[in-house]
């Protein structure tokens, strides 16, 4: 199994992450971010990765450094959970739509942080879930695993569904490219040998 166990402390927040990318979609969230927490569920039971994860943050100040560091510290239990690579697809895709919205993620497990994040949300919060910290998971995510992620909102006019749909997306897509390729064999998916 495929799996990993994190915790990072500082000062600002207490993070505890644990995955199994061979999972089933069992997840059990205490960020209190809810809006977050609804989200990973969406990342977890569309990815079939198993995500147990808690958060103790500084949210008197604001869910900033909460919602950064979990996507810093999921980054790298996932990053060690998928190992060396060997055998996986590497790349990932997928669109998801929820009524009017639709979008597209993409990810390569490329060994190198890259984010595209394009997602126009049509208002500045959802319920008390700053917009921004949308893009502010991503790049903690994204710095730490090591892949390289492009995220577009293709359309949408309800910021909820155009969030739900890029996190759906996100966990398709990784199921995608974490998935074992039987006529890979034991290869890494790189003309270098190693990702």
């Amino acid at each position: 199994m495929r799996s990993a166990e994190v915790v990072r402390n500082t000062r600002e927040t207490q993070i505890s992450v644990r995955i199994n990318l061979d999972g089933d979609g069992k997840a059990s969230f205490a960020t209190g971010v809810p809006f977050l927490d609804h989200m990973l569920d969406q990342v977890a039971r569309h990815g079939l990765i198993d995500l147990d994860i808690t958060a103790n943050g500084d949210l008197h100040i604001d869910a900033h450094h909460t919602v950064e560091d979990i996507g810093i510290t999921l980054g790298q239990a996932f990053a060690r959970a998928v190992g060396d690579k060997r055998g996986v697809r590497r790349y990932g895709h997928a669109y998801v739509p929820l009524d009017e919205a639709l979008s597209r993620v993409v990810v390569d497990l490329s060994g190198r942080p890259g984010l595209e994040f394009h997602v126009e949300f049509r208002r500045a919060m959802i319920g008390t879930f700053d917009v921004d910290l949308a893009h502010e998971f991503f790049q903690g995510f994204v710095n730490h695993a090591l892949v390289s992620l492009h995220v577009d909102n293709l359309r949408g006019d309800n910021a909820h569904h155009q969030c739900e749909t890029v996190f759906k997306a996100f966990g398709r897509a990784l199921r995608m490219a974490c998935e074992i390729d039987p006529r890979a064999g034991a290869a890494v998916p790189s003309t270098k040998g190693s990702l």
